[in-house]
């Protein structure tokens, strides 16, 4: 009985040290950059998750960096995966989408956006849904509509904080102003009871993207699907509740409706569905943490807030003189192009908005919206920062107290 015991804590010692090697060694039909594989299930998950300061490279990358290389090889949230921190090779990748590559995301990642979005697409398909979201944030339409429709949004806003006579969080109401108008414009959310509802639904998705894919009750990750459900949910009741109706809106549903309607079309309800959902995702966290980002770097360097203050009424005396608005070719240049000068960043190696197809379709929506609001808010308005500010990446960029503006208006 005993040496078959012994037997048996042999065979499980033996198929453990097999199951350990074949972790640690996958399988690849060419040769893997050096690495670790981590725990067996958990891979490197956690240490990845480790928080850390904004100003430095990520300890987690730099560990590795220093011992392998700038390309190697890892397991996170159970996907095996190469990372690379190489800018020209990254660059490359870019740019050779489709011949040499081909873009992939892990499973749980398209399980959140359902494999019907931009993103999860290839070829013919992902030109085209690129082609039909440039028709909403393209230069075309922002020359046309968006432009003056940003200004007056964001002055509006702006001088609201200012008057409201408390401190604002900088983060929070910058999220709820860009959500409100894009739900706004894209699907003719203006009720503030169900935008909210919706904003809701995508704080749980934003919370638990990028957790472990541990779909039980309690887990980030099982509330980032349960939002994901209610929003698709609320996003198809409002595309139902129009396609019912002979009503035009004049918003991006109404250009959605009239594609799908198309004998030629590719375009599906349930991709338009997924299409809008991509886009909400994508404006809501994204173009909120630049501004607040912004804000605080500005904040910290009272010498440069006073040049940009400067230096933007001299653009309004320019303009005055031409009797013409600002250009949105200007406001996309005003910030980023200073940005680029000042941390001495070129095209490959801050790639902020990804490089070749997969380009971000929303990158001078996201520059402009950028520009006019540091132009408003330096120019219009001066601020204390009363608390907060903190910076912490985990890894994504979060403010773990937020960051607390008493605004005050300029009286010029």
């Amino acid at each position: 009985m005993w040496v078959v015991f012994m037997c048996l804590v042999a065979l499980i010692a033996v198929w453990v040290s097999h199951w350990v090697y074949i972790w640690q060694n996958p399988k690849c039909n060419w040769k893997l950059p050096p690495g670790s594989m981590g725990f067996p299930l958990i891979g490197e998950t956690l240490e990845y998750f480790t928080p850390h300061s904004l100003y430095d490279i990520p300890p987690f990358i730099k560990k590795r960096i220093t011992r392998y290389g700038s390309l190697f090889r890892t397991n996170l949230v159970g996907q095996n995966i190469v990372v690379s921190t190489d800018p020209e090779f990254n660059y490359h990748i870019f740019k050779n989408e489709g011949k040499s590559f081909l873009f992939w995301y892990p499973e749980s990642f398209t399980e959140i956006f359902g494999g019907q979005d931009i993103l999860t697409y290839h070829g013919v398909v992902h030109k085209y849904l690129k082609n039909l979201v440039l028709h909403l944030v393209g230069p075309e339409n922002l020359k046309a509509k968006l432009l003056s429709e940003m200004e007056e949004m964001t002055r509006k806003h702006l001088t609201s904080w200012a008057r409201c006579g408390t401190t604002v969080d900088i983060k929070q109401v910058s999220s709820e102003m860009v959500f409100n108008y894009f739900a706004y414009k894209l699907i003719g959310y203006d009720g503030l009871e169900g935008t909210r509802k919706l904003r809701e639904n995508f704080s749980a998705i934003i919370n638990g993207i990028i957790s472990f894919p541990l779909s039980i009750p309690g887990t980030a990750y099982h509330a980032c699907l349960q939002g994901r459900k209610n929003a698709l949910k609320m996003i198809k009741e409002k595309f139902d509740e129009r396609k019912a109706s002979n009503k035009k809106y004049g918003d991006y549903l109404d250009h959605l409706l009239e594609e799908v309607k198309k004998e030629d079309t590719i375009l599906t309800e349930e991709i338009a569905v997924n299409l809008v959902f991509g886009l909400l995702f994508a404006t809501y966290e994204t173009t909120s943490t630049a501004l607040t980002l912004a804000v605080k770097f500005i904040s910290d360097h009272p010498r440069v807030q006073a040049e940009l203050a400067i230096e933007h009424m001299q653009i309004i005396k320019n303009r005055q003189r031409k009797d013409s608005q600002i250009t949105w070719q200007e406001y996309r240049s005003m910030t980023f192009t200073h940005m680029g000068n000042e941390l001495h960043l070129g095209s490959k190696t801050f790639m902020g908005f990804g490089g070749g197809v997969r380009l971000c379709v929303g990158a001078d929506f996201a520059k402009v919206q950028l520009a006019i609001f540091i132009h408003q808010l330096v120019l219009n308005l001066r601020w204390t920062v009363v608390k907060g500010g903190d910076i912490i990446r985990k890894p994504t960029l979060t403010f773990p107290n937020g960051l607390h503006l008493q605004i005050l208006e300029k009286h010029l």
